[in-house]
């Protein structure tokens, strides 16, 4: 049972739970290309990264390590900043984004590239405080890990890529449209703006109540944990949702992916984001209008790549769709997969990503 469908047995009405942007060129709209689907094959092993550490984020006076690490090579002309942020999900990793982050540094050509990979905190290998998460909180985060002097992409000199999935992208797309942040470009790998229960049991003022009333019991003592392992923390759960949709092809869900993604449900503070993400509390927009129009925002200022996946779920998929065409969208893609496409069919979003990056700026130079 996933996490969506146990939560949903709680949810039923039967049982009530307790407990700033820098004018750029007009980009031109660009053809849209699917392309084939691979042959499964089993996922191979992400590479290190070149350098690993951890950066202090300040919430509300308080200090938070928030882990990145960085992939480049021994190259300092013509090098183009990437920063990539993992999909918000309950088991949020920087490992989704290694062998993407490998491949574009690796390749030759007319510009290199430095990738930096950050968690988001409360997720991955930062810190796990008990904070009030919620979208407004993660898009605080984004803003001052992207204009603080002493981050970890200081130094990108208003050059810096975002690359991002699911609600991180859309998160990502909303600070650039009120000008918290300064992107040159923005890649969107599987977009998403509804949380699990509220894509599948709406917003009325009912259900809100019973989100509210699912997350006050998550995040308290004791309780909190023993539904948190019912809900998310067990192997059984975490695989039963990358086979059912978070993966396009069950044979690449393997059982290292799986005990890694387990590990990270056991960190200390590691209920609190999921809480928040479930209910829908990350969510960046209510609507697929709103969703939309933060994109609409970036027309003519921002290049924008979306990626969308052959086999998303129907609903995501449907606002994946929603993007092809659309005002502020530069080029929209299909890759496979279904919502986690760096991670299962790396090679192919890399190649996406890559072709985008130098029709972006390399002509530029």
């Amino acid at each position: 049972m996933t996490p969506a469908a146990a939560a949903a047995a709680f949810l039923s009405p039967a049982v009530v739970v307790s407990s700033r942007a820098l004018p750029l060129r007009r980009a031109r709209h660009l053809a849209v290309r699917a392309v084939a689907s691979p042959p499964a094959s089993k996922a191979k092993p992400a590479p290190p990264p070149s350098k690993t550490g951890k950066w202090e984020w300040k919430f509300e006076d308080k200090p938070i390590n928030i882990y990145y690490e960085e992939h480049e090579q021994d190259t300092s002309e013509n090098v183009k900043n990437v920063l990539m942020i993992p999909t918000i999900s309950d088991v949020s990793t920087v490992e989704e984004w290694r062998v993407v982050a490998k491949d574009i540094v690796g390749r030759k050509g007319e510009l290199g590239y430095r990738a930096t990979i950050v968690d988001w905190p409360g997720l991955g290998y930062s810190d796990r405080p008990s904070l009030n998460y919620n979208a407004d909180v993660m898009e605080d985060f984004l803003v001052q890990l992207v204009n603080s002097p002493n981050s970890p992409v200081a130094n990108a000199d208003d050059e810096l890529v975002i690359v991002g999935g699911g609600h991180a992208a859309t998160i990502a797309v909303r600070a650039a449209g009120k000008g918290l942040i300064r992107p040159s470009a923005v890649a969107a790998v599987a977009p998403t703006w509804a949380g699990p229960l509220p894509i599948v049991f709406g917003r009325g003022s009912d259900m809100e109540t019973r989100y509210g009333l699912l997350r006050g019991t998550l995040r308290a003592p004791a309780i909190g944990w023993m539904m948190y392992n019912v809900l998310v923390s067990n192997e059984k759960s975490i695989q039963s949702q990358y086979k059912s949709h978070v993966y396009a092809n069950p044979e690449n869900v393997t059982p290292d992916i799986i005990e890694s993604r387990y590990e990270l449900t056991k960190r200390k503070g590691a209920r609190y984001v999921p809480a928040a993400f479930l209910t829908g509390l990350l969510d960046p927009v209510q609507s697929r209008e709103e969703f939309l129009q933060l994109f609409a925002k970036l027309d003519g200022d921002v290049p924008v790549l979306i990626v969308s996946t052959l086999n998303a779920p129907k609903r995501s998929k449907a606002e994946m769709e929603a993007l092809k065409g659309a005002k502020g969208v530069t080029k929209f893609v299909e890759v496979p997969g279904a919502l986690l496409p760096q991670e299962e069919y790396p090679l192919a979003v890399a190649e996406e990503l890559h072709r985008f990056l130098q029709e972006s700026f390399a002509a530029r130079r």
